[in-house]
């Protein structure tokens, strides 16, 4: 049986205790936003596994599980959100960056459902697939890193408006190895374009370890192979990847270039809802994984410096369920698209 080569964990605490006052001053942030951070990623946990809940009764389509990678998303929205602007070019794993970004869960799950009222495509294409330009938000296809050479190019029109919007695409590590990848990060730092490159590194490529992909254990160390900086970093804390994507931030700002940042990260699902990992994975290994969980290691640490308390983790816990119960009730409900606007967007109608 084919073994992931381990990422973990060369990149844990090397920036410090981030969630000390002092450090948590200097990002700029306060105890309510670690508080902000821990209720949408319990609200994101709750969402995820209620949508793979429905791909098992039926409901919903293909599903590709955000489980273990929601503190690497909703730290680098947040980073974005201190640019004037951002455009996100998400791939298909990406649930708690779209919900961070501004997209509600009962729209999710309107996609999920092939629902009327879905705003990515009209419930036309995969779930979370399309665009809401209202957000910022631009994914065309669920094909694997086509998404980053449409980034580059909005990122190219960004700098030739001087319009001062930072980019952002993400891939997993397979897509890391995809033509696409190599020739957006060229072109975007020959040009110093403003675009963050962010890897989410699970360590598998629906099946292929990453040992099997690649000869190298960080693929941020391929950003001096094309002249800008590469960072590894733990993707299970927010604060870490929330302080390397704001410093990614400002260098585009600053008109500085792209950046390569790596996030560490554990997927805790299979591939996708059609996928068997018990037929290349040790079950052993993903329990492993699951102490890193990204949600359980922010509770002991907001509850270790008296940030969070038993009380207000149990009004998350509600407040998440209950979110989560009513968007599914008003999906479930909501009826399919009309027949008449199949053809909506998709001809000139001038």
């Amino acid at each position: 049986m084919a073994t992931a080569r381990t990422n973990k964990k060369k990149t844990t605490n090397t920036l410090g205790d981030l969630y000390s006052a002092p450090e948590l001053a200097k990002l700029g942030l306060t105890q309510e936003d670690l508080l902000e951070i821990y209720s949408s990623m319990l609200l994101i946990r709750k969402l995820d596994e209620r949508i793979w809940m429905m791909n098992r009764q039926g409901k919903a389509a293909i599903v590709a599980s955000c489980q273990g990678h929601e503190a690497a998303q909703i730290g680098a929205v947040l980073a974005l959100k201190t640019a004037p602007n951002a455009a996100y070019y998400p791939y298909y794993r990406d649930l708690a960056m779209l919900i961070s970004a501004g997209v509600k869960p009962v729209e999710t799950l309107y996609g999920f459902l092939a629902k009327q009222g879905e705003p990515f495509s009209g419930a036309r294409q995969f779930a979370n697939q399309g665009a809401i330009p209202d957000l910022g938000i631009f994914n065309f296809s669920n094909v694997v890193s086509t998404q980053v050479t449409h980034a580059v190019g909005y990122a190219l029109a960004c700098k030739i408006t001087d319009d001062k919007t930072v980019t952002v695409t993400t891939f997993g590590d397979g897509g890391a190895s995809q033509g696409e990848v190599h020739e957006g990060m060229n072109f975007a730092a020959i040009h110093k374009l403003p675009i963050i490159f962010l890897c989410e590194n699970n360590k598998y490529a629906i099946s292929v370890p990453i040992s099997k992909q690649m000869a190298i254990e960080d693929i941020a160390i391929r950003g001096d192979a094309y002249g800008m900086p590469g960072i590894a970093v733990d993707g299970t804390d927010p604060l870490q990847v929330f302080k390397v994507m704001k410093e990614a931030v400002d260098r585009c700002l600053r008109g500085e270039g792209p950046t390569l940042i790596e996030a560490k990260v554990e997927r805790y699902m299979p591939h996708t809802s059609d996928d068997d990992d018990t037929r290349y994975r040790d079950m052993a290994e993903v329990e492993e994984a699951r102490k890193y969980d990204p949600l359980k290691l922010l509770k002991i640490k907001l509850m270790a410096k008296g940030i969070l308390s038993e009380e207000q983790e149990q009004q998350f816990q509600n407040e998440a369920t209950k979110e989560v119960n009513t968007a599914t009730e008003i999906a479930d409900a909501a009826p399919y698209p009309e027949i008449d606007d199949f053809y909506k967007h998709v001809y000139n109608e001038e």
